[in-house]
């Protein structure tokens, strides 16, 4: 099965029906009285809004754009792709997306699309049953392989995968979407895959649900970077404050996030009810989602650390060579760019991002207010 970025960017009219069909979820802020903010939009590339994104929803839950003077929703939708789709005609200001859509698009569809603030490394991985038949890459081939949309970055990742150890992607496997959460592990429980390529906290999802996993994946990977916070050249040209306010205010949200864990549980599921999880008793449900939370941390500190350990949210050039060579190789791109094209250039931008006091963040995040987080 192939799947071409260049043909999902070919129909415009795709980006409203992408938006009517997004989820009826909308992680916005309300305008003050006499005091009306600027709109923003972001696209995630996740129709699952849950704890796991804490550097995009708790600037909401915590008043962070708020306060910066911006009233932002934040959208769900199915992929990575499509957020791309969506911010390139005009329907969002921002997208989340992984770092193979931010390379294609500047590579093969000549869409200006800029890194501004780096989140995770890549933590895909191919989930098959512990107790089952499949011990190796290897033993995929004839299989079905079960995936959360065609349009997700993850695409890329899985074909290369596939490639490495000698797998036809086209010919040899059946690439599938099966959704996320529940209606996903089911495809996998039921025989429907013998696998699931999916990042690391949607795996740990499926593991909180009581399947044991197998993780294939290849070691290399957490050394590169991976989901990134991007925009348009254009916009940064046209706005530029407020881009830098919005990485700003995820920067304050990623700090708390990493301080205090389980306050960003609490303040999660008190402002947005409707993404706590069910199924189970509530001691054991705040340990699913203090899990998901805590894989998600993990992939954000490795960011970190790759783009410098210096400043929260930097996206260096460099970080991307290894992808972009990984993505070639793979026959992923049929070319390669100069990886400060991929990145935000601004004077000064990743330092005024990081502009604030990191103490008071800190210590908000211990003392865990939650009742003084309502501020919506």
């Amino acid at each position: 099965m192939t799947f071409s970025l260049t043909r999902t960017l070919s129909h415009p009219s795709l980006g409203v029906a992408l938006m009517s069909a997004t989820l009826a979820f909308s992680a916005s802020v309300k305008a003050q009285e006499n005091e009306p903010l600027q709109e923003v939009s972001i696209a995630l590339g996740s129709q699952v809004l849950n704890v796991t994104y804490p550097w995009l929803m708790m600037p909401v839950a915590l008043g962070y754009w708020r306060d910066e003077g911006y009233d932002v929703n934040v959208v769900g939708v199915q992929g990575s792709l499509q957020g791309l789709q969506m911010m390139a005609s005009g329907g969002v200001d921002l997208v989340q997306f992984n770092s193979s859509v931010l390379i294609q698009a500047n590579v093969e569809n000549g869409i200006s699309a800029r890194g501004v603030m780096g989140n995770g490394v890549i933590d895909w991985g191919l989930g098959v049953k512990e107790d089952g038949p499949i011990q190796s890459i290897d033993d995929l081939k004839g299989k079905r392989i079960g995936i959360v949309s065609l349009a997700t970055g993850g695409v890329p990742m899985l074909r290369a995968l596939l490639r490495q150890n000698g797998i036809d992607p086209d010919r040899d496997v059946n690439i599938v979407a099966v959704g996320a959460g529940t209606q996903a592990l089911q495809a996998l429980r039921s025989g429907q895959v013998q696998g699931l390529m999916f990042w690391q906290s949607a795996l740990t999802s499926f593991e909180n649900a009581g399947t044991e996993l197998r993780i294939l994946r290849d070691p290399e990977w957490r050394e590169m970077p991976d989901f990134t916070l991007g925009t348009l050249q254009s916009t940064i040209d046209e706005d530029p404050e407020m881009i830098e306010a919005i990485v700003r205010g995820a920067n304050k949200a990623t700090l708390f996030a990493m301080t205090n864990p389980e306050c960003v549980r609490r303040i999660h599921w008190e402002h947005f009810p409707s993404t706590k999880p069910t199924g189970a008793d509530t001691e054991t449900l705040e340990q699913w989602d203090l899990n998901l939370l805590n894989a998600q941390l993990d992939t954000m500190r490795s960011a970190y650390e790759l783009h410098g350990g210096e400043l929260l949210g930097y996206v260096d050039p460099d970080a991307f060579v290894g992808i972009q060579e990984f993505l070639y190789d793979s026959e992923m791109i049929g070319d390669t760019i100069d990886t400060d094209e991929l990145v935000i250039h601004r004077e000064g931008f990743f330092e005024a991002t990081n502009d604030f006091d990191h103490e008071e963040i800190i210590e908000s995040a211990k003392n865990c207010d939650v009742m003084g987080s309502s501020q919506s």
